[in-house]
């Protein structure tokens, strides 16, 4: 079976293009070509895709609507955008629409190509973390991810809110590790929106009423001060 990487190219100036996709393929890389958002969107729907370079601006639907649309389908592919507009708001749109790097053009094919390589290699080990099925069990806890919904140490069942489903699991699949409220954020609720730290405060004060056998006391869900979260077992 091929290992080799691949990567959906999205940048409509052809002479770019052509230039981009024979550097990468040079560096080992699998190159699926798109020229506009559409056809974009389409190959991120077929595909799966180790990484997206994608340009800002595109005919039909551009870069930052393409990065919102594939967030918003919790599709974590890391996304790489190329811009030729260097304003900081646009870079900073650029991350908060969910993009994990911004490179303005012109910029240096050797800059290019090394977090091209880091933003594979981080999330290669993010997919590599622990794991597991729709169902995970606890102490006396089941959590149903699929049906939303959870046992308790008392037998007593409960169903989760979608948020609430999405953060135990982001906290269990980074079991021992603390997750920052920014990865918090961008996981479970999108940078759109921003709940204040006393709403996930309430959410794990919640887990802990739901599986703790001391919620004072707790042995599965932390608070780590003016950090994040973390579930330890």
């Amino acid at each position: 079976m091929s290992t080799k990487k691949s990567i959906l190219l999205v940048e409509d100036e052809e002479n770019l293009h052509e230039a981009l996709k024979l550097n990468l393929e040079l560096e080992g890389y699998e190159i699926t070509s798109a020229y506009d958002g559409t056809q974009a969107l389409k190959a991120i729907q077929s595909e799966y895709f180790d990484l997206i370079i994608l340009d800002v601006m595109l005919p039909g639907i551009d870069g930052i609507n393409i990065t919102e649309t594939v967030r918003v389908q919790n599709n974590d592919v890391p996304i790489l955008i190329l811009s030729a507009r260097n304003a900081s708001a646009d870079r900073v749109l650029g991350l908060k629409k969910g993009a994990d790097d911004y490179l303005t053009k012109p910029f240096n094919l050797e800059e290019l190509l090394l977090r091209i390589s880091k933003l594979i290699e981080k999330n290669k080990k993010m997919q590599d973390k622990e794991s597991f099925g729709d169902v995970y069990s606890f102490g006396k806890n089941i959590i149903d991810f699929k049906a939303q919904e959870a046992t308790t140490k008392d037998g007593q069942r409960i169903q989760l809110s979608k948020k609430e489903a999405m953060l135990l699991r982001l906290l269990i699949e980074n079991k021992n590790e603390v997750v920052t409220r920014e990865k918090i954020l961008q996981a479970v609720w999108g940078y759109n929106v921003y709940p204040t730290t006393r709403t996930i405060d309430n959410f794990v004060l919640n887990f802990r009423k739901y599986f703790e056998e001391d919620s004072r006391h707790p042995k599965y869900f932390h608070s780590v001060r003016g950090v994040g979260y973390k579930y330890t077992e």
